[in-house]
């Protein structure tokens, strides 16, 4: 057999580089090794501007525009090439943050080709000055992930939740039998149930939209040591947060080696509570297809329901949400637990991890990709809706009861053990229209309670389900 591990250009291991690579590609702007690297380049470039024309270094130039244009185009311009170069220098290396520190040696060097006179070449000592590794990779996280959530992720959930809110909207009056425990229950709307998914997925976002993203860059164990050893009389935490702000992030001023990544699982955590919430829509969803109150829209869904039986069309955008949705969650999880913790000053459990966080995104725009498409090739169906409603007029059992006890209260008679009296007439039994309509004729109400108990059906009986819709702005 051939060996596919030779193939060229390789095959890919896992669904999101192969299968499902259209569905979660722009995240690779981001969260791949190739974005982390474009992004250290970013740091170490910016630092060493920062550093430069903050005269911090006694005799280390000031930039000029141009320099500066040409450092920053480094990053701009980093492609294919420069990804393979930077790969071919970690090969002599074996350290990740160090070839970017070489590669950026190369890039100064080169300098004097694209600008002619410069002092770039000279300033091989300022690259990664007063850095640990950890400066550079903190810093690229928080970027990367930032960029990663406010630019592919959010878009993608405020989109589906925008999407959903205008499913909520458009059904708000549309009755629904409601099944509390799998049972027929009080009804309510369409509308209002997936106004409340709705509603949770957004109070989530928020959280998300106002996360916060940490950074430090204070040394090899956060006590700016080398710093102040070699430059004394610089205010180096004044200096840290203006550096790190000046990336857009929150200054942690507070660390180890690392930051403490907090921020991180508190991220995650957010998110992965927003995929359990549209994990149980789509269950929900799933349910209401087979109970026939959606029907699935053929040409929207565009798919084979089973090999074998023709009739078929399987409810697969939402199976594979669940299914998406879960990974997603079970990687954010252990993400959040295994980056919060650190022995001692440092240890590298969180390097490794944090590869991971790319997957992590991924699984969960995937299935935000199939909710959307789900979403979006169902029809409702009110005769099934209705039907289902006719055939419960037991449900109505709830209201009357509590007539009975407001008629009681009142001072009317014969309203005497009104729970016990309704769980004779309906527990276990499907009720009529017609013995629910005796009943209440029966009972000796007040002549206005018992006028308004007879014109309710089970599809008036939502109560203020349709109003309800109004609160999701």
């Amino acid at each position: 057999m051939e060996d596919f591990a030779q193939i060229e250009p390789p095959i890919a291991l896992g669904p999101l580089d192969g299968r499902y690579r259209a569905s979660v590609a722009p995240l690779t702007n981001h969260l791949s090794e190739a974005a982390l690297n474009r992004a250290r380049v970013h740091v170490e470039i910016e630092w060493l501007i920062f550093l430069t024309n903050n005269g911090v270094l006694p005799g280390a130039p000031r930039l000029s525009e141009q320099e500066i244009e040409y450092l920053r185009a480094i990053v701009a311009k980093f492609g294919a090439a420069d990804i393979t170069e930077l790969k071919e220098i970690e090969n002599e290396t074996k350290h990740d943050v160090k070839a970017v520190e070489y590669y950026l040696k190369r890039r100064l060097d080169q300098a004097a080709d694209t600008l002619g006179e410069t002092s770039l070449g000279d300033l091989h000592e300022i690259v990664h000055i007063f850095c640990t590794s950890e400066d550079i990779n903190n810093l690229a996280y928080a970027v990367t992930v930032r960029d990663a959530v406010h630019q592919v992720w959010l878009p993608q959930a405020q989109k589906f939740v925008a999407q959903l809110s205008e499913l909520a909207h458009g059904q708000a009056d549309q009755p629904m039998l409601s099944r509390t425990h799998g049972q027929t229950a009080t009804p309510s709307t369409l509308g209002k149930e997936v106004a409340v998914l709705a509603f949770r997925l957004r109070r989530q976002l928020k959280r998300i939209e106002n996360a916060e993203f940490l950074g430090k860059i204070n040394g090899a164990t956060g006590t700016f040591g080398a710093h102040l050893a070699a430059i004394p009389d610089a205010d180096w935490p004044a200096l840290s947060e203006a550096f790190v702000t000046g990336l857009g992030l929150t200054w942690n001023p507070l660390t180890t080696q690392i930051e403490s990544h907090d921020w991180m699982a508190e991220l995650f955590a957010d998110v992965a509570r927003f995929n359990r919430i549209a994990h149980n829509l789509a269950t929900d969803f799933w349910t209401y297809i087979s109970l026939g109150y959606f029907k699935q829209n053929l040409a929207a869904q565009g798919s084979t329901g089973s090999s074998t039986m023709p009739h078929k069309v399987n409810p697969i955008r939402f199976e594979n949400a669940e299914a998406n949705m879960e990974i997603s969650c079970a990687l954010f999880d252990s993400l959040s637990a295994t980056l919060v913790t650190s022995r001692m000053q440092r240890d590298l459990t969180d390097s490794t991890t944090q590869r991971n966080i790319g997957v992590a995104f991924g699984h969960s725009l995937l299935a935000l990709d199939n909710l959307q498409r789900g979403v979006a090739g169902l029809d409702v169906d009110p005769e099934r809706l209705e039907s289902d409603l006719n055939n419960s007029w037991e449900v109505l059992g709830e209201p009357i009861q509590q007539a009975m006890r407001a008629a009681a209260i009142a001072g009317a008679t014969g309203m005497g053990n009104p729970y016990e009296r309704l769980k004779e007439l309906t527990r276990g039994r499907q009720v009529t229209e017609q013995d629910m309509r005796e009943f209440i004729r029966e009972l000796g109400m007040p002549a206005d309670v018992e006028e308004r108990l007879l014109k309710l059906t089970p599809s008036s009986y939502t109560g203020l389900a349709s109003q309800l819709v109004n609160f999701l702005k």
